[in-house]
């Protein structure tokens, strides 16, 4: 299998590359800092086209491939995880629920703000007392007449409250299957809906330049159109939807994790100790070739998974395999990134210490990776 870009995704990656260094790395730091959102980056990353990457022209997309978007995915991370994942939750999360399984209808008004980037839209799944437990929504939406009255709560949801943001999807249980067990479906909620509040900005251990927010519904009112996809598919569409992320945000975790590599190759032929640079030491030498391979292993994994995405095949197994690793190394990387930049690691200016701080969030958001060794053991039969 043949893992080398073609001229097309290689000057896709040098674009962004050069994005990210020229105009994301002066600026992201600031706005980490004071936990502000990036709007300037949003709107020029919507000017380059990156919110419409793999979607169909038809629906204003750019025609091109999830695996396209990874690679973008990843050379954002390299530079900054929260303008990474505003992008990573903005298509995957946002966009492609309503491009997967929405009706024309739903993809005419919606589709085309988000995927030029004048819309966000969030993705409304965990609730405060569910977690990993997706299957335990207690959100509920009752059809009455010609709208549905939605009542509960989400939490961590991103990208829900940016003054840009148009929609969430929520996921809620709308009535009981034969069996006895919820039917779950997923209705669009439009932002300003009454009863659709937003709770103030969690204070995060990182991410802290990416939204997110707590929501509730109380007699939240959309009208029953704004059923996203069949009713009592809910559970079935979020599972697809997810499994595709993950594979975006190894791609993610792939970035942080190379960049941390980056960083501590300028580190240490720069920083001086002994009378020379700590680079010539083989202790750091060695810590960096071990980073590197880490990297590169994980990126290997994410490029298999969305091969046989594109190709049809089943991916399921190897979308966790490439979360899990990616995710394991890039808290790995960052940890010892930290540890060769010695204290100025520990120093909010240096990017290594906003790596170290995002990087353990990719081991829990998604799908954790106890979940994910659980999906690979049920894949395998176990």
């Amino acid at each position: 299998m043949d893992f080398r870009l073609d001229e097309e995704q290689q000057a896709l990656r040098e674009s962004v590359r050069d994005f990210a260094r020229e105009v994301v790395a002066p600026v992201i730091g600031d706005h980490y800092e004071k936990h502000t959102f990036p709007y300037e980056i949003v709107r020029q990353m919507g000017k380059m086209g990156l919110f419409g990457l793999p979607f169909a022209e038809e629906h204003g997309g750019m025609g091109g491939d999830y695996f396209a978007l990874c690679l973008v995915l990843e050379e954002l991370a390299r530079v900054d995880s929260s303008v990474a994942i505003t992008l990573e939750a903005a298509v995957s999360l946002g966009a492609m629920p309503i491009y997967r399984f929405g009706t024309e209808e739903q993809k005419a008004r919606w589709l085309p703000k988000l995927l030029s980037g004048e819309a966000l839209a969030g993705f409304g799944l965990t609730e405060p007392g569910t977690g990993s437990d997706a299957g335990g929504t207690r959100t509920r939406a009752v059809l009455d007449g010609d709208e549905w009255v939605i009542n509960g709560s989400k939490a961590f949801i991103t990208n829900s409250g940016t003054d840009i943001t148009a929609l969430v999807t929520v996921t809620a249980v709308t009535g009981t299957k034969p069996d006895g067990s919820k039917e779950l479906s997923t209705i669009i909620v439009p932002s300003g809906t009454p009863g659709f509040t937003v709770a103030p900005g969690y204070s995060k251990v990182g991410w802290n330049a990416s939204d997110t927010h707590e929501l509730t519904f109380d007699d939240c009112r959309v009208p029953a159109a704004n059923l996203l996809g069949e009713r009592g598919r809910g559970f079935a569409q979020f599972l697809r939807i997810l499994d595709e992320g993950r594979i975006a945000i190894a791609a993610l975790a792939v970035g942080l994790a190379q960049g941390c590599v980056d960083e501590s190759i300028t580190y240490a032929k720069e920083r001086q100790a002994f009378g020379q640079p700590i680079g010539n030491y083989q202790a750091i030498q060695f810590k960096i070739a071990d980073m590197e391979m880490k990297a590169h292993t994980a990126r290997l994994a994410y490029y298999d998974a969305a091969a046989r995405m594109l190709a049809g095949e089943p991916f399921k197994r190897q979308a966790a395999i490439a979360k899990l690793h990616a995710s394991t190394v890039a808290v790995d990387n960052a940890r010892e990134a930290t540890q060769i930049h010695g204290g100025y690691g520990f120093m909010n200016e240096y990017p290594v210490a906003r790596f170290w701080r995002d990087s353990k969030i990719l081991e829990i958001g998604e799908g954790t990776s106890e979940v994910q060794r659980m999906i690979i053991a049920r894949d395998l039969g176990m």
